[in-house]
């Protein structure tokens, strides 16, 4: 699987609740969110344009930061 990083404006609670909601929906993802850098990491053999579509369901400001590395 890819590591991939991407920045949502999440400002609260409800904001992250949105971005599990839309990523467990999507399913086949593993992610970690962090809330006070506004950033979600996502490990996932989805590309990275349905991934970013798929934060983009929330409504959030949303953009794809790279790839990180598994090191």
């Amino acid at each position: 699987f890819q590591k991939h990083e991407f920045f949502v404006d999440m400002t609260c609670e409800g904001c992250s609740n949105a971005v599990t909601r839309v990523l467990h929906r999507l399913g086949g993802v593993q992610f970690d969110i962090d809330l006070p850098n506004k950033k979600v990491c996502i490990d996932s053999e989805h590309n990275v344009d349905t991934l970013l579509e798929t934060l983009k369901k929330t409504g959030k400001n949303a953009s794809y930061l790279g790839e990180k590395s598994t090191q």
